[in-house]
């Protein structure tokens, strides 16, 4: 069985080390293009999208930290972002815009090598963090759930309540598990507070509470997500 080598855009106005690059990442079964103005890196994102970004921060045109937000508008590829200044700022800026990891240079290639690795894995097991359940999905690296394919507006108490439903689908769930279960709900807020999120999570649903094909109530106990038609 053959893999597909991952595809890597380099996007650095310095050739050299473009070229250092290109090679270096080679010999680790890296395919690597090369842009060295922000520009060309965005048309050839366009184009053909990578699986990873390298961004270099000092750039012509516009600096890498607007770039990150240009790339962030439509895609979440992973980026890697480097800049020879290393400030904290820079690196904290960088981070918010939504850079998977900052790398100062000058760096040890092994080094990046190794951070490539690290955030590919990373976007790969966040890409298997989606529990689904007949008709409802819940990504928990997004923070969205969709029932039948459609987004939920949902609140954080109504999105953790809903995954952990999800992920328990079957099962019949008490009303003590299910709080000890969704411990970033702040339970004491609310009067009759399971039930009253469930209630909300069914109109949300479009759920029948008397012929409920999503959550349904086991009286005396708790409540059970049966998932729903596809």
């Amino acid at each position: 069985m053959t893999t597909t080598a991952p595809r890597v855009l380099l996007i650095d106005d310095d050739e050299r080390l473009d070229a250092l690059l290109t090679e270096y990442l080679g010999k680790f079964g890296y395919s690597v293009r090369a842009a060295t103005r922000p520009s060309a890196g965005l048309r050839l994102l366009k184009a053909d999208p990578p699986d990873l970004v390298i961004l270099d921060v000092m750039l012509p045109e516009m600096d890498g930290l607007s770039v990150c937000r240009r790339i962030r508008e439509t895609s979440r590829v992973p980026i890697i972002m480097l800049t020879a200044r290393g400030e904290v700022s820079d690196r904290i800026v960088g981070l918010e815009l939504g850079a998977d990891d900052y790398l100062p240079k000058p760096f040890e290639p092994r080094e990046l090598v190794a951070r490539m690795q690290a955030v590919l894995r990373r976007r790969k097991d966040d890409a298997a963090d989606v529990v689904r359940a007949g008709a409802v999905d819940v990504n928990w690296t997004t923070r969205v759930a969709r029932v039948h394919g459609r987004e939920l507006t949902l609140t954080t108490a109504e999105f953790e309540l809903l995954g952990f439903l999800v992920r328990h689908q079957g099962r019949v769930l008490s009303r003590e598990r299910i709080i000890e279960g969704t411990h970033d709900i702040n339970w004491a807020a609310y009067d009759r507070s399971i039930d009253v999120l469930v209630s909300r999570l069914r109109q949300k649903l479009g759920d029948d509470p008397r012929q409920p094909t999503f959550i349904r109530t086991v009286r005396g106990v708790g409540y059970c997500f049966v998932g729903g038609a596809e």
